[in-house]
């Protein structure tokens, strides 16, 4: 019976590398010296197969990636130092079998080779995810065979069952392996940093890893999504895959080093797991199912507009108004938008400006399959996405005109309108804090130039999220 031997969480700056930092490097030595640490740990190990999960691989929205020809290749040429190469053999006979294993627990899986790279527009070959803790390993190990897992933007559920599936091939192919999570944390630790400043960063930081240090996985799934977000980081992913291999384990995180000179955390971590009886994934999977339960029943806007759309794609029909819609859904005519975001980004939006329908309700159950399906900037959203979804309605007043002084983009939308061309914004958007932005979107929107003659109205919304 194989195993999965231990699991570390690395890093992967590229300026850890002297040939790359050139001095810099020096700066972050306590990430380096931990970095050799789980390397020799790893030699001690002898592991027949390293498994890393990384971020920085082809990446889809709707499937995990793995790379499936015997051989795949990679170097720091991007950063400088080319004259580092990599060239590691792929462990054919278990990725095959985490295929198998994912494919039937309805985990979608794309296989990356040098023909479906090309197809997809990517050069197959290993990137600093796993080059940068390769760069270590190598050092001191070499008859070891990789496997090489880019994790997909998919639900945080389905990404922990994936790691679930991933020590299930494991256990089945009596190999020894050692699994990497490849992570970096918060890029907006610093004022100064490369990436835009947050406070969300350091508080992100510091929860997540005083959560994998005390083994509280469900506190990992149930972080907050605003900080998540703001804190722009790139490894928890890897950590949902990383925490579902360890399912059926009571785990306690060992922090080797913790760094944040750069503006970027970058932490170190090894894991200690004992048995236990208690299913996370249960937990998981009941938490999810009660939460949505509770949000379809406080809304009936927001409870319709999911159902509108989960009803679409599981039939291709538009459902019929059910019997929770309230008196006013069913009487009121309004202009609605209907907003689709996924792990705070958007992922669809389409509304009417004026009522198409007869009522506010079919309104909503036309709009929801649109800002799922027809919105051009996306792609369709599919079935498993559903999950992950945040819906907002938004209910339009009758507009009036209005000149720029009577406008607030934080209380009213704006509708702007130039011989037959119509470009509208919904108020209380996210980055769009005066009325100049407001109406330069608008107007881009509709293809209108400043310096035309328009008219410019005004509405409100009542929304619904």
């Amino acid at each position: 019976m194989g195993k999965i031997s231990t699991f570390y969480t690395m890093p992967h700056p590229p300026i850890i590398i002297p040939e790359i930092g050139k001095g810099e490097e020096k700066k972050i030595q306590k990430t380096s010296d931990a970095c050799v640490q789980v390397a020799k740990e790893i030699k001690d190990i002898n592991p027949d197969t390293i498994i890393i999960i990384t971020p920085h691989g082809p990446l889809f929205n709707d499937a995990v990636s793995i790379s499936v020809e015997n051989n795949i290749e990679g170097d720091f040429q991007r950063f400088g130092a080319g004259n580092i190469s990599f060239n590691q053999e792929i462990d054919m006979d278990l990725t095959r079998r985490i295929i198998h294993y994912t494919r039937g627990g309805n985990i979608p899986v794309a296989e990356i080779n040098k023909d479906t790279a090309s197809r997809y527009g990517i050069n197959y070959s290993l990137d600093h995810g796993t080059t940068v803790p390769l760069y270590f390993i190598n050092q001191e190990i070499s008859n070891y065979k990789l496997v090489h897992i880019t994790y997909g933007i998919l639900p945080k559920v389905e990404l922990y069952k994936f790691g679930m599936l991933i020590k299930k091939a494991v256990e089945d192919s009596e190999k020894n392996t050692v699994l990497i999570a490849s992570a970096d944390l918060s890029h907006r630790l610093g004022r100064n940093g490369p990436y835009e400043y947050s406070p969300y960063g350091k508080e992100f930081d510091n929860e997540v890893i005083s959560l994998l240090k005390k083994g509280d996985v469900l506190g990992v799934f149930n972080m907050d999504e605003t900080m998540v977000r703001e804190a722009g980081e790139c490894g928890l992913r890897s950590y949902y895959i990383m925490l579902g291999a360890m399912e059926g384990n009571d785990i306690k995180g060992n922090l080797l080093s913790y760094e944040d000179i750069f503006g970027v955390g970058y932490a170190v971590m090894s894991f200690i797991n004992k048995p236990s009886d208690i299913s996370i994934f249960k937990q998981l999977s009941n938490k999810k199912r009660k939460f949505k339960n509770l949000i379809e029943e406080k809304n009936p806007y927001i409870r319709l507009a999911r159902e509108s759309l989960t009803h679409y794609l599981l039939n291709r029909d538009y459902m019929d108004i059910p019997s929770y819609v309230t008196k006013k859904m069913r009487e009121l005519k309004r202009g609605v938008f209907v907003t689709l975001k996924k792990h705070g980004r958007l992922r669809g939006c389409i509304g009417t400006i004026f009522p198409v329908t007869e009522n506010v309700a079919k309104e909503i159950i036309r709009n929801a399959v649109k800002a799922g399906l027809e919105d051009y900037r996306f792609t369709p959203v599919k079935e498993n996405e559903l999950e992950d979804i945040d819906f907002s309605v938004d209910v339009l007043t009758e507009s009036q005109k209005a000149t720029k002084d009577e406008l607030d983009p934080k209380k009213f939308g704006v509708i702007v309108r130039s011989k037959g061309r119509v470009g509208l914004l919904l108020p209380d958007l996210e980055g769009v804090d005066t009325v100049e932005q407001q109406l330069s979107i608008a107007l881009e929107k509709a293809g209108i130039s400043p310096h035309e003659d328009y008219i410019i109205e005004k509405f409100e919304v009542i929304r619904h999220t």
